[in-house]
């Protein structure tokens, strides 16, 4: 079963914002659940600090820290130069991001200690306002990450769980995600679930499972933005060429369900179309194509057309205008792109008439 203690992307950084600089937060979490761009959450909680990665999976016990010898009256000593990447010498406060601790040597592991324990690195100590945190994937995923006891008794440690995929959507928007990816997740939240929730990875063909070690693409956080990325590129790709890297990405049974979805694609007014006849454009006939053109505006809305959307939008169903309120109402959304809806007359003209349209969507 799934931990009912498992935190959300956002209480984890909260967690380190807060706890952080005197205590090392070990993260563990599920395969591709975006547990490293934590640090980008953090980045923006912390614009004073410097934001230092340090990948252990790529290190070795050299690729710490490496011997410098000194001579003074005869007296040899040596000191230990620290990797770049830890962020020591910098003198600032740094927040440290130690990823995949669970899959680094053993040598790296005990080299990094005094660093989540101590704030040092080597002889150097970090600036006292400091964060340090560290990542792993979930022992039971079965995928090489090993932390000794002595270790996880120096650390925090708390699991991520997985994103649902309204979150996975309001993060999409944000970041420009194609609006074809966006559609088929409203109408996937199995593609989110929790493996220890499946008994049989028969019943769940879009995840990553331990006991069905032949499925080796799957849909993750991760894997979902590289099929956006690939949505982009259909134009400037063969049919079989498109399927069958979309097929290595996320996995023959969310390809499948991605290629459907993208023929809803050719149903869509074009932007262009909705910002210059607004009351001629066409309104899609199906649910999911509507709930397409919502995802694409709400990511490329703009001051310029904000009036003709107002005007294009009131022709659609009142579950589509909920889902666009809904959407940018929320407090992950572009704080700019926000703004720039909100204070337009019509809309809230239309929201004061609409108010009941608030929690229509959510589901």
């Amino acid at each position: 079963m799934s931990s009912a203690f498992a935190l959300s992307h956002d209480q984890v950084a909260n967690l380190i914002y807060h706890y952080g600089a005197s205590r090392t937060v070990l993260v563990e979490g599920h395969i591709g659940s975006s547990k490293s761009s934590i640090l980008n959450t953090l980045a923006k909680k912390l614009p004073n600090h410097i934001m230092c990665y340090f990948d252990c999976n790529t290190k070795t016990l050299g690729d710490v820290s490496l011997p410098s010898f000194h001579k003074i009256d005869d007296q040899g000593y040596v000191t230990f130069v620290p990797n770049e990447e830890l962020g020591a010498h910098l003198g600032k406060p740094i927040c440290l991001l130690i990823d995949e601790l669970g899959k680094a040597e053993d040598g790296v592991k005990k080299a990094l200690t005094r660093a989540m324990q101590e704030r040092m690195v080597g002889s150097i100590k970090l600036h006292k306002d400091s964060i340090v945190w560290a990542t792993s994937n979930l022992d039971i995923e079965g995928v090489g990450d090993m932390i000794p006891k002595h270790v996880d008794n120096r650390v925090t440690i708390v699991e991520m769980r997985k994103s649902i995929n309204v979150e996975y959507i309001e993060y999409g928007i944000n970041n420009g995600f194609h609006p074809v990816l966006l559609g088929v997740v409203k109408d996937s939240p199995d593609w989110f679930a929790d493996f220890r929730d499946v008994k049989d990875p028969k019943d769940n063909q879009a995840i990553f499972h331990p006991d069905a070690s032949e499925r080796r693409s799957f849909f993750t956080n991760r894997s979902g933005h590289a099929a956006s990325d690939l949505l982009y590129l259909q134009d400037k790709l063969d049919q079989v060429t498109f399927q069958a890297a979309l097929i290595g990405t996320v996995g023959a049974y969310c390809a499948g369900h991605i290629m459907a979805f993208n023929t809803l694609h050719g149903d869509l007014p074009s932007l262009d179309s909705i910002k210059k006849d607004p009351m001629g454009a066409k309104v899609p006939e199906s649910m999911a194509a509507r709930c397409m053109v919502v995802h694409r505006t709400c990511s490329n809305i703009d001051p310029t057309w904000v009036d003709a959307w107002m005007d294009y939008m009131v022709r659609m169903d009142k579950e589509s205008q909920g889902f666009f309120k809904n959407t940018i109402s929320t407090d992950s959304y572009d704080k700019k792109k926000q703004a720039v809806v909100m204070n337009n007359k019509k809309y809230r003209d239309w929201a004061l008439a609409n108010n009941h349209l608030a929690t229509a969507d959510k589901k």
